[in-house]
């Protein structure tokens, strides 16, 4: 049963990245993405890796996925007009696409299991039989490699502040709060009493 499953989650995920890139609608290429996380998510419960299959299927079918899905249907792209600029790189994309598969067919070609390769894959993390995943994951993360984890989210943060400095513009014609002259102000000049007549407006 676990091998007829790996391979059924093996085949959509083929299946659903190959139907992704070549399908003509874009509703239908984001379907086939859900279809190729989903069945990701599948390949790693097999290999015991729960919680970042649960990780996969709540942040990139639940949030990423849904995001695409909503950008593609709310938004009037011409996707004729695209396709028409594409043409013309036809003849370079076939080209890096076959140097690409070359490239594979050299690495896969000369591929050789290491003997080491199980105990060293096995050898940071403990025994299932000892502990969970989700518990063997965070003593790796905040024990072992914690000053790398903090490393890698002040690199994002960083990231993140430098693509808001960069895209920011202030707009001159728009009126915004100053929290200082408001703090600052005088009561007495900041209301003004007029006697109004009867009948007569400001």
């Amino acid at each position: 049963m676990t091998v007829f499953a790996f391979y059924l989650f093996a085949l959509c995920t083929i299946v659903g990245g190959l139907f992704t890139v070549i399908s003509r609608n874009p509703v239908h290429s984001v379907l086939w993405l859900i279809l190729a996380f989903l069945s990701s998510a599948g390949l790693f419960v097999l290999l015991g890796a729960e919680f970042v299959a649960m990780l996969l299927i709540i942040v990139y079918v639940g949030a990423v996925a849904v995001l695409f899905l909503f950008v593609v249907m709310m938004l009037d792209v011409d996707f004729a007009e695209l396709r028409a600029g594409m043409a013309k790189y036809m003849p370079l994309a076939l080209l890096i696409g076959v140097i690409l598969l070359m490239q594979l067919g050299m690495a896969f070609g000369v591929w050789e299991v290491s003997e080491i390769a199980a105990s060293q894959l096995s050898a940071p993390t403990p025994l299932a039989t000892e502990t969970q995943n989700t518990a063997a994951l965070g003593l790796l993360l905040y024990d072992r490699y914690f000053l790398l984890f903090q490393l890698a989210g002040l690199i994002l943060l960083v990231a993140m502040i430098g693509a808001i400095v960069l895209t920011l513009r202030h707009r001159q014609d728009v009126k915004r709060q100053n929290v200082l002259a408001q703090m600052y102000r005088d009561p007495k000049k900041a209301m003004e009493l007029r006697d109004v007549k009867p009948g007569q407006g400001l």
